[in-house]
């Protein structure tokens, strides 16, 4: 059953309610693009991804987009009987299709959105995409780098998707901008396949 919550006016008490109802679950957060030119070889990778989070009892939380990276890796997890929770400013129906979510909660902000994925978040994958993809990653990376989370950032860097994402930190470095600590704080993995992918799951619970 698809449960919609606005946080508008009074039902604010709702949605804090429905947040402390989902904490008993692992979440996996996967931050990606809803655009449907991205390469139908990631999509299909993304999608296994949902299908390793479901059947590794995790349960997905994301932006609740219904095409690209988004659509694929809810309808992994949906089709293999998992749990999707879709979080969406209201007016991202403007740009994308929404997904049928099993727990959709409707927010005003894309911070407010970006503030409840963090929440539930046990682990985060950052899957292909644009702008919006590298804002959600550089904010979770900012937050460990000062220590308000402590959970696991993997970057997934398809047939060379994100060379030059992992270039330009490599060169903040270079320039003095940042530490070298900030290579601890994320990892990168090139493939999505059971064996790479379980030991990050069962890393976020421990």
């Amino acid at each position: 059953m698809t449960c919609v919550i606005n946080t508008q006016g009074n039902q604010n008490k709702d949605i804090g309610k429905e947040v402390k109802d989902m904490s008993k679950r692992y979440f996996a957060c996967v931050y990606g693009g809803a655009n449907e030119r991205i390469a139908s070889q990631h999509k299909e990778k993304i999608e296994e991804l949902g299908k390793l989070i479901a059947t590794n009892g995790f349960s997905l939380v994301y932006g609740a987009g219904a095409t690209g990276c988004m659509g694929a890796v809810a309808r992994g997890v949906k089709e293999n009987g998992g749990f999707v929770m879709g979080i969406s400013p209201d007016f991202i129906s403007e740009f994308e299709d929404i997904f049928d979510c099993d727990n959709k909660v409707m927010v005003d902000t894309m911070a407010e959105r970006k503030t409840l994925m963090e929440k539930h978040a046990d682990v985060f994958f950052i899957a292909p995409g644009g702008i919006g993809t590298m804002d959600e990653f550089f904010q979770v990376l900012t937050l460990k780098y000062l220590k308000r989370i402590d959970v696991p950032i993997v970057v997934i860097n398809l047939d060379g998707f994100y060379d030059t994402l992992i270039a330009l930190i490599k060169d903040l470095v270079k320039q003095g901008a940042v530490t070298e600590e900030i290579h601890k704080l994320y990892d990168v993995i090139t493939d999505v396949d059971e064996d790479t992918i379980v030991p990050i799951l069962k890393k976020a619970t421990a």
